[in-house]
């Protein structure tokens, strides 16, 4: 039996990205073949069609790295699953087809009350959020947190898994429209990006103090910006670079305020069977209280990836951008 699914034989611009036709894949022992019902589209497919991104998988390749479906089919091995169930699935690659194989443990369950889209834009987004703050930045209620880009896919997690741990969040945007999101989200304080004196209207807005977390998508010169925002005991968890500009940092500039900057990259978090556990339990049972809810921006059929990569990268997008098969 034949799929239809979206692949790439070289890196580049989204012009690589070849329809074709390919055998279905077969679960082996240990997977899961999922019938692909959304995608989620992350800045970090287009580093990985662009050969940019963290880990480069072997060409060629089905890109796609966060989808969600039904299970068509347990491969051998395989319990805790059912035939017919909704899921979603955080694996790497394998998402721009109408089928995808995957291990058992990149399978998540999600709740019934999600669409597919929203089920699609889950994983990614949500996972990082948590392990940044809570794995890695070692945050306490109270606490504050800076959100760049707190209106994308991203950003909008962040806002609300930040809330649901007590935190003070300062959300960032470009737009008006985009920080009236991030206040129906939770967001405490949102201040244009553009501004000026953003470092002063951080300072102000934490009694001079700075915030205990910031999460630095951005990257390039105003990596130094961020800096001078955090609070003695700070943390920056680096988790992009979109502007696409390498940052710098002099490393003795963070003894005076006992800073630090931290790291952050999902995938080999996720591959811990134990942090996928609880990080699991947490943001399962925000879910089911309707505490956080994945924000959808704009969908389009998986034959217009190029348009999702274009509409991504020109920054006008919000929440996520889905693809569907």
């Amino acid at each position: 039996m034949q799929m239809r699914a979206l692949m790439i034989r070289k890196t580049g611009g989204p012009e690589v990205l070849e329809a074709v036709t390919l055998p279905r894949p077969q679960p082996g022992p240990g997977e899961v073949l999922l019938r692909v019902r959304a995608v989620g589209l992350n800045f970090a497919d287009i580093l990985t069609v662009a050969g940019k991104y963290l880990s480069r998988p072997p060409l060629p390749l089905v890109p796609g790295m966060e989808f969600a479906g039904t299970v068509e089919q347990l491969g051998s091995g395989v319990s805790g699953l059912e035939v017919g169930q909704t899921v979603a699935a955080l694996a790497g690659h394998g998402g721009f087809a109408e089928y995808a194989s995957v291990p058992a443990s990149a399978v998540v369950p999600v709740p019934e009350s999600l669409s597919a889209a929203e089920a699609a834009a889950f994983p990614v987004s949500y996972f990082t959020a948590y392990f940044a703050l809570r794995t890695l930045g070692h945050a306490q209620p109270g606490e504050s947190v800076l959100v760049q880009a707190a209106a994308g896919a991203l950003g909008t997690a962040t806002v609300q898994v930040a809330k649901a741990l007590d935190l003070t969040v300062i959300a960032l945007a470009s737009s008006e429209e985009k920080l009236a999101l991030c206040r129906r989200l939770g967001a405490d304080h949102t201040l244009l990006n553009s501004r000026e004196d953003l470092v002063q209207a951080v300072r102000d807005r934490t009694d001079g103090r700075g915030v205990d977390l910031l999460t630095e998508v951005v990257g390039g010169e105003g990596f130094a910006s961020s800096l001078q925002m955090l609070a003695p005991l700070g943390r920056v968890l680096v988790i992009g670079a979109a502007s696409g500009q390498t940052s710098q940092l002099v490393a003795q500039t963070l003894m005076r305020g006992n800073q630090a900057v931290i790291g952050v990259w999902v995938t080999p978090l996720a591959a811990d069977p134990v942090r996928m556990r609880e990080a699991s339990g947490f943001l399962s049972e925000l879910i089911a209280g309707g505490q956080v809810r994945p924000v959808i921006g704009r969908t389009f059929p998986l034959e217009q990836a190029a348009e999702a990569f274009a509409f991504v990268t020109s920054r006008a997008s919000t929440g996520k951008v889905i693809l569907e098969p």
